[in-house]
């Protein structure tokens, strides 16, 4: 039976004692992991969330009640402990914190009981990440995962502190807000007391952020929760945490040495890393041309070759039909992969398609100086020899070409870069390679919406230098857009805002929207903005994938308290769920049946 605590304190968490408490009389309470009968002794491993201890049973020390209820003890009983510290009798264990000491019982409570878990606790099991998530409250007691978890929370007061003492003042903005139908699809919550009527949980702060900086706070942070209805991937949830920020009187330059001088406090305050100021630059065009991805990840080379010029005459259709439609063609120097089995090549054509290629052509340089290839027939020796040399390629080189739009270029073999990366082990896991890219497109084109999109949201401050094309060839203006990528994953990214009345104008009419429209989707904003608005920007870290990257999970579901899986579900709580026909009656909602 379960006891209760009755007026008993603990002292110390399992790995707070040291030798030199060695002598003194302690009370620990936590989790058993493991318990050990060896006759007249029993060992019981004793975790909570700062580790591991060794506690020992012995009946003429702890007394024969004490005894005989460690001898009861099994895996994630509850327990309290009170003993003396002593050094380790047996050799020290290296493995653990507390690894030369132990604790010898004086007496114990069983605070509550467990049935058997349905994997086991507090180590890594192998069990499949859906029943882990079904049972999360038993997974988080995995030291692993409690760790991510305390960085978080360390990473979270780092940077709270360290934008505190910049001057930035931590303000909550809603999560009811309206909804803005301008980008990811909204999350809808229903009004029972406007019927009919809908709000939407906030994609990001933004609006409100900018109509702080309209009210004259200047700095302004927050650790906010955000959401997105989209599809997931391994860094993605639909619900998530952001790190805000806005200023106003600021360029570009200012918000990156803000930011630089975060990520820089941030990093070595929490896992120790000194990163070094300034932290490099480039535009995204040449991210684009060099590495096929506008968040690259610069630890390994193989960069991305354009032969565009190299082929334009040559007697192979597949590069000049593309040059011809007004795309390119580039390629990959894989070193060293000549021999590559056709199977794995067939395999990165596959690839290839899936990210919208039509095929992807190859070339082996043989060590005997004769090519192997899917296209070689096609073009003359000496346009081959061009070809290799344009590449960089050597004997015993495979390389890799994609010809078409510049936009599926770029996808494919920035993935395939990737791909080939890991595959071949040229990426330095033990390396953070911080980047600014900058310089985005102010507009992206959508075939899907047949107009021009906002790159990042339509109030980014175009390049002045740029604005003069917004008429003639919109695709071609630089925005004022920054985007911090660690590794191959945008961490966060900002933008100078528009707060010129004549330029958001302008900006709403070059997306297609109506200036009525535009009114009607963002009244109060505009309406604020008659109103003396300072020149302000801003920038937002996903907090969740800086957790992950920092402490090198491989999934934000692991650095997530209580995640969804890949189909936005809530394995432990059902959630979403169905609701009782009396509350979708006060919401004036009604369920439409499909067919099957």
């Amino acid at each position: 039976m379960a006891e209760s605590m009755q007026g008993l304190h603990r002292t110390h968490r399992c790995t707070e004692l040291t030798g030199a408490n060695v002598g003194e009389t302690v009370t620990v309470m936590g989790w058993v992991q493991k318990q050990r009968n060896k006759g007249g002794v029993i060992f019981v491993d004793l975790r909570d969330r700062s580790g591991i201890l060794q506690i020992i049973f012995e009946e003429d020390e702890c007394g024969t009640e004490a005894f005989e209820k460690a001898t009861k003890m099994r895996s994630e009983f509850v327990v309290a402990v009170t003993g003396k510290v002593t050094k380790r009798a047996g050799s020290a264990n290296e493995n653990l914190a507390t690894g030369d000491i132990e604790v010898r019982a004086e007496s114990c409570r069983i605070l509550s009981e467990s049935e058997t878990p349905p994997f086991p606790v507090g180590v890594e099991s192998g069990t499949k990440e859906d029943i882990r998530l079904k049972y999360r409250y038993l997974d988080l007691r995995n030291p692993e995962l409690q760790q991510k978890l305390i960085l978080r929370s360390k990473i979270a007061t780092s940077m709270r502190n360290y934008m505190a003492k910049e001057g930035f003042i931590e303000i909550e903005t809603p999560t009811l807000c309206i909804s803005t139908p301008e980008g990811a699809r909204d999350y809808l919550v229903p009004s029972r007391v406007h019927p009919g009527n809908f709000y939407a949980l906030p994609q990001s702060p933004q609006l409100y952020k900018q109509l702080l900086m309209c009210s004259g706070f200047d700095r302004y942070f927050q650790i906010a929760r955000c959401y997105r209805d989209e599809d997931l991937r391994a860094d993605r949830q639909p619900e998530f945490t952001q790190a805000d920020m806005e200023f106003s009187f600021v360029d570009v330059e200012d918000v990156l040495d803000v930011n630089e001088k975060l990520i820089q406090t941030v990093c070595k305050e929490t896992v120790g890393m000194d990163v070094k100021l300034p932290l490099p630059r480039m535009k995204w065009i040449d991210a684009m041309n060099r590495y096929g991805s506008d968040k690259p990840d610069t630890r390994f080379g193989m960069e991305l070759t354009d032969v565009s010029e190299v082929v334009k005459g040559c007697g192979f259709g597949v590069f000049t039909s593309a040059l011809e439609n007004g795309g390119s063609v580039r390629g990959l120097c894989v070193k060293g992969e000549a021999g590559m089995p056709r199977k794995k090549i067939d395999a990165l054509v596959d690839m290839a398609k899936g990210s919208g290629a039509k095929g992807l052509a190859y070339l082996a340089v043989q060590e005997d100086g004769t090519f192997k290839s899917s296209f070689a027939k096609f073009m003359t020796e000496e346009e081959l020899q061009a070809l290799v040399a344009a590449m960089g390629g050597k004997k015993g080189d495979l390389l890799l070409f994609a010809a078409d739009k510049n936009a599926i270029v770029w996808k494919v073999l920035g993935q395939l870069r990737l791909e080939l990366g890991a595959q071949l082990g040229l990426i330095d896991e033990n390396k953070f390679n911080f980047l600014w890219v900058v310089e985005f497109p102010l507009f992206e084109w959508s075939d899907e919406e047949n107009r021009f999109m906002a790159m990042h949201h339509p109030f980014t401050m175009p390049m002045e230098e740029d604005w003069h094309m917004i008429d003639t060839d919109p695709g071609a203006v630089r925005a004022k857009a920054y985007d911090i990528v660690l590794n191959g994953v945008e961490l966060g990214g900002g933008s100078v805002r528009i707060h010129q009345d004549d330029i958001q104008e302008k900006m709403f009419e070059a997306l297609g929207f109506t200036k009525e429209r535009a009114w009607e989707q963002f009244n109060f904003l505009l309406t604020a903005f008659k109103y003396g608005v300072p020149p302000h920007a801003g920038l937002a870290y996903g907090l969740d994938r800086f957790v992950m990257l920092l402490s090198k999970a491989d999934s934000i579901r692991e650095v997530i308290a209580f995640p969804k899986n890949k189909d936005a579900t809530c394995l432990m709580t059902s959630a979403p769920g169905t609701v009782d026909q009396k509350q979708l009656d006060e919401l004036s909602i009604a369920i439409a049946k499909t067919e099957e």
